[in-house]
């Protein structure tokens, strides 16, 4: 039975901290509003959006217009400010060759498929969930088992869902899936530690213990 390797995004196969972070300060300067520092954002990334924005000070009912505002810029420089991981490439196709592929993540699917196809790595992914694909994001069960139900015939003893964040690792045990863990993006070794035993510092040897594994 085929293995099922799902990887987050952001801190997992690609950088767009700068994107992201240009992004955020659009957003706050078009409405008159203090810039949060970089250090603050980032540790919110892997979030949606919605409730990055609500972390970091904007009232529930102004979220919308900053969302959208977050959006446009995003969309202009993303392509530019966006890079692939050291090893993401050779991780993915190394799992592409012992496991059937997709991708979970809160960012918006079209924006994702659009960055992926632009870094030469959207080929390897059967399925890709984004935020606007569920009602419950990361760190419910819901992301991951839709993007399963892709796949016939599936085992959840062969299913592995990387990322770099304790939403990633919860949202896997929620669904009851293997939780991997890298270092490699936002989230502390420590922090991970509070979520889960198995954990790398990159993709690439968490994709190496995954398929060493008969």
């Amino acid at each position: 039975m085929d293995k099922v390797i799902l990887f987050d995004l952001d801190g997992t196969l690609i950088d767009s901290t700068d994107a992201i972070l240009e992004s955020f300060g659009v957003a706050f300067r078009s409405f008159g509003v203090n810039i949060p520092d970089d250090e603050k954002i980032k540790s919110h990334i892997g979030h949606p959006l919605d409730v990055m924005f609500v972390n970091l000070g904007i009232e529930e009912e102004s979220v919308d217009k900053y969302v959208l505002r977050y959006k446009e810029h995003y969309k202009d420089i993303s392509k530019e400010k966006t890079s692939l991981l050291p090893n993401a490439l050779k991780a993915v196709e190394l799992a592409s060759r012992y496991a059937r592929l997709g991708v979970v993540t809160t960012k918006t699917a079209l924006y994702s498929k659009v960055l992926l196809e632009h870094l030469g790595m959207m080929e390897f992914f059967e399925v890709l969930i984004g935020r606007e694909d569920v009602e419950n994001p990361k760190p419910h069960a819901e992301p991951i088992e839709k993007a399963i139900s892709f796949f016939d015939n599936v085992d959840k003893n062969n299913c592995f869902m990387i990322g770099d964040t304790c939403m990633d690792v919860n949202s896997a045990k929620n669904a009851m899936i293997n939780g991997v863990g890298i270092t490699s993006g936002y989230a502390s070794l420590n922090q991970l530690k509070e979520c889960g035993d198995k954990i790398f510092c990159d993709v690439l040897e968490a994709v190496e213990n995954i398929v060493e594994k008969k």
